[in-house]
């Protein structure tokens, strides 16, 4: 599959069958996320991978959702700040790496079959908690790692023309 595939066959999935994701392919996946872009190649981010089975209620703490343990694998994208290149305003670009790595192994999942949901609204001292997080660590997103239990649900995208803005806004 290539690159345009998998960006049109990506969905968010939320229903997971509890098949067992191939050692290859979590690797394939987290080499995906390695390689991606990061400001001045700082590569300020680390990858959090969890097991879900037998640690179903303690992760619900983090998100409430059932689904989310239905995959085997939970992974979290974690920005350290203070290892980010910064612009000119001071502003550190971790959270941007740490994004930039997670749509590279979503995209990359969706390539080998697997899928995946951006998780944002999580909670964040119970993650911390749970994830036993140092304080210098700050988890942006998190996505279940599994194999879909159900296909996509139609959903629609913005025109092009109401997105682009072409020399100014």
């Amino acid at each position: 599959m290539d690159v345009f595939e998998a960006i049109e066959r990506r969905y968010s999935v939320r229903s997971y069958k509890p098949d067992p994701v191939e050692d290859e392919k979590l690797s394939r996946v987290l080499e995906a996320a390695r390689q991606a872009p990061t400001a001045n190649n700082q590569q300020p981010f680390r990858i959090l991978v969890v097991h879900t089975r037998g640690r179903e209620e303690e992760l619900q703490r983090v998100y409430g959702r059932r689904w989310l343990t239905q995959a085997p694998l939970l992974i979290g994208f974690v920005a350290l700040p203070g290892e980010a290149w910064r612009r000119m305003d001071g502003k550190p670009y971790g959270e941007v790496d740490a994004a930039i790595a997670m749509d590279h192994l979503v995209l990359a999942a969706t390539a080998l079959g697997l899928g995946t949901c951006w998780i944002a609204a999580f909670d964040p001292a119970a993650a911390r908690e749970v994830f036993g997080l140092p304080e210098e660590a700050e988890l942006v997103a998190l996505t279940p790692l599994g194999y879909p239990g159900r296909g996509p649900a139609a959903t629609s995208r913005r025109p092009l023309e109401e997105l682009v803005r072409r020399e100014r806004w």
